[in-house]
């Protein structure tokens, strides 16, 4: 089968023209013209998942964050990048990616933790014109104190840490959430009428909430990972007699808590 259906399938639910400028999504090795059998769907690309991937036999891997961004002046084993691009050329592995244009719609990286998180009514935080964009915002079904929320927040999600800013006052209703690094959308939460904003990669200063709105860091990985499972599912139902598995050995979080 051609490598071009299977990034089809996955580009009738997240077109590559939502990706932001500065994004590498699609083919990062190889291109729709390589000839696929089966496919390991993992977070980000390295040498672990292209060994896992070369070990049960996928010729293709999809993950969600690009192996390559911008330019590469050397290709060696001394980088990370190095060291998987000659991996997954080695056991002729092509590579595809699916970042900011799965995080632009609505069933994508942002929805599906919120789901997972029982926010109801879920919609885009920050929609262009035909309803697609960043970040998501929804209701819990019944209201909670912040306290009771930071622990439905790591119950729901299985983090082990969650960083937050002071707690407010008044009780949660209302939570925005964009996975990733979403430090860019705490103004527009606020906005929205935000009672928390949860996202990863908050700076200090961020965590001087604006009055009413209580921030939640609960880590890059940990907001994003869920779409490993939706990304597999998109390709078993639209092209079931693919041969696609997820990732069990190689999704690593590249940081660690003590």
């Amino acid at each position: 089968m051609k490598a071009s259906l299977i990034a089809s399938a996955i580009e009738k639910v997240a077109p590559l023209a939502l990706q932001e400028s500065w994004d590498n999504s699609g083919f990062c090795i190889g291109d729709g013209d390589s000839e696929v059998h089966s496919a390991l769907v993992g977070f980000d690309c390295t040498p672990e998942l292209i060994s896992e991937a070369a070990g049960t036999g996928a010729d293709m891997v999809i993950t969600h964050h690009p192996l390559i961004f911008g330019g590469i002046r050397k290709i060696s084993g001394s980088t990370l990048t190095g060291r998987t691009v000659i991996e997954a050329i080695r056991h002729g592995i092509t590579v595809y990616a699916c970042h900011t244009n799965m995080d632009k719609v609505l069933h994508g990286v942002s929805g599906t933790t919120a789901s997972r998180m029982g926010l109801e009514d879920i919609r885009v935080l920050d929609s262009d014109a035909d309803g697609n964009g960043l970040g998501v915002i929804g209701r819990l079904p019944e209201p909670m104190t912040p306290q009771a929320f930071l622990h439905h927040l790591k119950k729901s999600l299985r983090l082990n840490a969650v960083r937050h800013s002071r707690i407010t006052d008044g009780p949660v209703r209302t939570v925005a959430l964009c996975g990733g690094s979403g430090r860019s959308l705490i103004g527009r939460a606020l906005s929205a009428g935000a009672d928390v904003y949860v996202s990863g990669d908050i700076s200090y200063h961020d965590f001087y909430a604006p009055d009413g709105m209580m921030i939640a860091d609960i880590g890059h990985f940990e907001s994003e990972v869920e779409i490993i499972q939706v990304i597999s599912d998109i390709v078993r139902e639209k092209i079931p007699n693919f041969a696609v598995r997820t990732a069990r050995n190689s999704i690593i979080n590249p940081v660690y808590y003590f």
